[in-house]
């Protein structure tokens, strides 16, 4: 399949778009509907409802992002068998089966929809537990395991409190602090604005150039970063950082630290009205072990001029994160 798929193209891939975008909930109806296999302002709509509900940019184009997520969200808990592999098996169903898991005990990472290590190790303590075999696949058996044990809402989902905990027993300085600030094009300079703020006040900082997402996510990780910041341009006057958040789970830190650079970078752009907070699951906030922010700024001129304490606003954020990197 050739992506990206926007307005106006046709043909079979088009035709499976709208097939995968009706079993996820967002079938096209009158007025929207389009001709099976034509990409139009219906089909548009549809896609851009779906990457709202999933976190993604709602821009109503069909890229690699929203392709696999549109895959991801044809699996139900019990539609496959589930085990450790390489490449990681992603979906809905992996999502399920974290926070299943991580209610009952047994997974105390975040809910990220990606079969890795940990999820392995949880699946086995799970089955070792009640008594199924220990062979980490999550089968027929494991699945009505699963659903007879887990209360639902009413236990939290451990990997919630295990953030808590590792955040409050972390320095409360910005000192010796390892942060990641990345960049995925056009904002070089505001970055390396930001490294020399932010190593100032003691901090070691690299910088991550990449355009995709996974890749700045993987380096993030690599580095052993306690925060990632991300700087990107908006075409329009504001300020919106994106957090990491899926239905079932959110990250704590990642919500506190977008307050804080939300409020700081406002300010320091002079946006008008106040700055939108958006739990989000694009790929780079996804993967990264760490607290991680994606911080939009607009207008593009207004950020060039006042860089310098754009800069400035993103170290005193940091630094006042790091003191109370979670809410109460």
């Amino acid at each position: 399949m050739t992506l990206p798929l926007a307005a106006g193209a046709t043909g079979e891939a088009v035709r499976d778009l709208q097939l995968r975008l009706a079993r996820a909930g967002f079938e096209l109806e009158p007025p929207d509907q389009d001709p099976v296999g034509h990409f139009g302002e219906g089909t548009a709509r549809a896609l851009q409802r779906f990457q709202e509900g999933r976190g993604l940019r709602p821009d109503g184009v069909c890229g690699p992002e929203t392709w696999h997520a549109l895959v991801e969200a044809g699996y139900r808990l019990g539609d496959r068998l589930l085990y450790e592999r390489r490449p990681m098996l992603r979906g809905d169903d992996v999502s399920e089966l974290q926070t299943r898991l991580g209610r009952l005990g047994f997974h105390d990472e975040r809910v990220d929809g990606i079969l890795g290590p940990q999820t392995a190790t949880a699946l086995v303590d799970f089955q070792r537990n009640t008594g199924l075999t220990t062979d980490g696949i999550c089968g027929p058996e494991c699945v009505a395991a699963l659903r007879r044990l887990d209360r639902g809402a009413e236990q939290p989902v451990k990997g919630r409190v295990v953030e808590r905990l590792r955040l409050s027993g972390t320095p409360r300085q910005l000192a010796g602090r390892r942060v990641m600030v990345g960049d995925r094009g056009g904002v070089a300079a505001l970055a390396a604005a930001v490294e020399r703020a932010v190593a100032e006040a003691g901090a070691t900082v690299i910088i991550c150039h990449h355009p995709d997402g996974s890749a700045r996510a993987a380096e993030a990780n690599r580095f052993g970063a306690d925060v990632y910041v991300e700087l990107t341009l908006a075409s329009l006057a504001g300020c919106v950082v994106a957090f990491y958040s899926t239905p079932g789970y959110e990250s704590a830190g990642g919500r506190r630290l977008a307050e804080r650079l939300a409020e700081a970078a406002s300010a320091a752009v002079a946006a008008e009205g106040r700055p939108q907070l958006r739990g989000m699951r694009l790929p780079v906030l996804r993967e990264t072990r760490m607290p991680a922010v994606v911080v939009e700024l607009g207008p593009p001129s207004t950020v060039v001029e006042r860089t310098a304490q754009i800069a400035s606003e993103v170290s005193r954020a940091l630094a006042a994160w790091t003191v109370a990197p979670i809410e109460g």
